[in-house]
Order: structure tokens, then sequence, then C-alpha cells
């Protein structure tokens, strides 16, 4: 989710519904070595709580280093690790989806984070490993639990994956029976709130984290309240109403950002992910994702038939990154030795951001 759980986006998630809104990924060396683009992806909102920040790291040394300085200064509420990322920039130094393989490894990154978190809570976020054949989720929860996590996230999918084909719903259960001591949140093909009700029930889980699933959809936080509390998910929203919702986060970014020009660029990306489902014509879709002032993108927003109605399931399923990888690149030898806590060379990314 680089590039998109920013701030403008997290305020206009929280104006629709509760929960914890976590930050882009932020990686411990940028961190601590106090890069000025990772320091300024880490500002909040003034009315933001809990403040909750999600870190990337392999060295548990550099890891420690940046949740005390999260701690210490008071930079955010909540830590959250990333063992889940898939991309290659990250699997191929060590990192993300590709650190639970190494069961000892993963044991003294938590260790560290967690001694520098003082009071604050650390969570995990993971996939079930790096393929069939190299399933890590299992052990790597026993090992959350023994190292004092308050929580865990598994997307039930492996690396190789990415994010295609079905998540595996049953494997998030069997990691709850597995780690009961805590929390244990699911993640994975959830396009609605009806599909995390049917999760929870399916699972067990105690709780459930969006992903993809709200590109476009921030208003699914307000149908998930609804749910939760035994109600029904508010009406779907006419297209009318989307606009007005791309407006508001076109408006939002570049009141972040301070300049015009980077907000507008920075909003087209999510433009497919808003109309999708919806019938709108090519030429407007290229309009709108091609707009380079906020008056431009508001004129073409008023270009949309703005009653009609939300498309169904034509608008609901994945939208953002799909399909899987014919392999994960990792560093040389990492399947080896589960147990070796080498630090890979180069294993810390200088710099946040997708």
């Amino acid at each position: 989710m680089a590039g998109v759980t920013n701030g403008p986006f997290r305020e206009l998630c929280r104006e629709q519904g509760g929960g914890l809104y976590v930050s882009e990924m932020i990686t411990s060396r940028a961190l601590v070595e106090r890069n000025p683009k990772t320091m300024a992806m880490i500002r909040f909102g003034r009315d933001e709580t809990p403040r909750s920040l999600q870190l990337y790291g392999v060295d548990p040394e550099t890891v420690g280093r940046a949740v005390r300085v999260v701690a210490e200064e008071g930079l955010a509420d909540h830590v959250d690790l990333n063992f889940g990322c898939p991309v290659p920039k990250v699997t191929r130094r060590g990192g993300g989806a590709a650190l639970p393989y190494k069961r000892e490894l993963l044991r003294a990154v938590l260790r560290a984070a967690v001694a520098g978190a003082g009071t604050l809570p650390v969570t995990m976020k993971m996939r079930k490993g790096i393929d069939d054949d190299h399933l890590t989720y299992l052990a790597a929860g026993r090992i959350a639990v023994e190292e004092g996590l308050s929580a865990i996230t598994l997307h039930g999918r492996t690396a190789v994956q990415h994010y295609g084909g079905v998540a595996d719903w049953d494997a998030i259960a069997r990691l709850k029976d597995a780690v009961p001591e805590i929390p244990v949140l699911g993640n994975g093909d959830i396009w609605t709130a009806a599909d995390a009700l049917r999760m929870m029930d399916r699972t067990g889980c105690d709780g459930v984290v969006i992903g993809r699933g709200c590109l476009g959809r921030p208003w699914l936080f307000r149908d998930l309240n609804e749910v939760f509390d035994g109600g029904d998910a508010a009406a779907a929203p006419t297209l009318g109403e989307v606009a007005a919702t791309m407006a508001r986060h076109a408006h939002l970014l570049v009141e972040c950002f301070g300049r015009e020009p980077h907000g507008v660029l920075d909003f087209r990306k999510h433009v497919g992910w808003y109309l999708k489902g919806f019938t709108v014509g090519t030429e407007l879709r290229r309009s709108l994702a091609t707009a380079s002032t906020l008056a431009e993108l508001e004129a073409h927003l008023a270009r949309l038939p703005a009653e009609q109605p939300w498309p169904g399931h034509a608008a609901d399923g994945p939208r953002g990154a799909s399909g899987g990888r014919t392999r994960v690149h990792l560093p040389e030898g990492w399947l080896d030795d589960p147990e070796a806590r080498t630090v890979p060379v180069d294993a810390e990314l200088d710099v946040s951001g997708g």
C-alpha cells in the first residue's frame, strides 16, 4: 500500500468509520538516519489517533533503534512490523515476506523491536510463507507469541502468489488455533463488509485487516462499522457520491503536499479504482486520469452521470496489483539454512516509499 495509505487517504477513511489506520511502510534505516522523505511520511494529522506506524527492517539492531526512536520521541502509538511485502526490492534483501523463513533472525528482530518499544504495542503482518514448499506462518506465529507481540495479521497467500489466486482463509483459522494467546487478524480478499463477516465466521479470527479492498472504496470502513455493530451496510453510493469523494480526496492531497500539481498528480492513480465497474467512457476516464489542476479535475468529475447507481458485483473484486509470480527474489543461499541469523549485506533500505 506504499503511495496509498498516506495522511490524506487515512483522513478520508477515518471520516467514514473507526479503525486502526496504518501508515505507509517506513524503512528502519531511513528512520534512524532521519531521511527527509521518510520523516515527511510519518507526519500524522493533529486529530489522528491512535497513530500507527508500519516499519520494515531486516537487521535486529537497526530495527531496535528505529522502534526506540518512535517510542522515545512519541512519533506513534503503535508499531506494526511488515513481514508480508512480496516485492523484489524488499525480498531480495531478505526483508518482507522472505524474513520469517529465517526463524532465529525473525526472533532477534522481534525481540529488539519489543525491547525498544517500551510500553508501545508491537504487532506484525506476514504471509503464509515464501511458497507452498516453504511455509513459515505457524512457526512465525509461535515466535511472535514468545517474543511478546500484541497481535498478528496473516495474509492468506504466499510471497510467490503475490496477489494472484484466492486467499487461503483456512490458513488463518489454523494460525488462530496455533496461537490462542494473542489476537489473530485476517487479511486477503475482503472487498465488502460481507466478506469480512464471512472471514471471521469461517476462521474465528479476532478482526480483519483491509489492504487492496479500500482502494477507491474508503466507505468500506463505514460499512464495516455498521455490520460489526449488528446492522446492515449503508446503501452503496451513486456515481455522483463517488465523484464527491474523489474531489475530497484530491483536495486533501493538495493540502498535504502544499503544491497543487503534486497533489493532483498523486491522485491520478486512484481514478481507475474509484470508477471500477461504472459505465464511464474511455475519453472521460482518460481526462480524469490526466488532469493537472483541481479545476480541471472537478470539471471532468462534473461530467460524470451523477445518478448512475452502484454497479453491484462489477464494482467489487480485485483492484490494484494482481497476478502471481514465477519466483520470489531472495538473497543468494537464503533457503539453505532456516536457522541462520546472518543479516544480508545491504539488507536495510535507506529510503521509504514505493
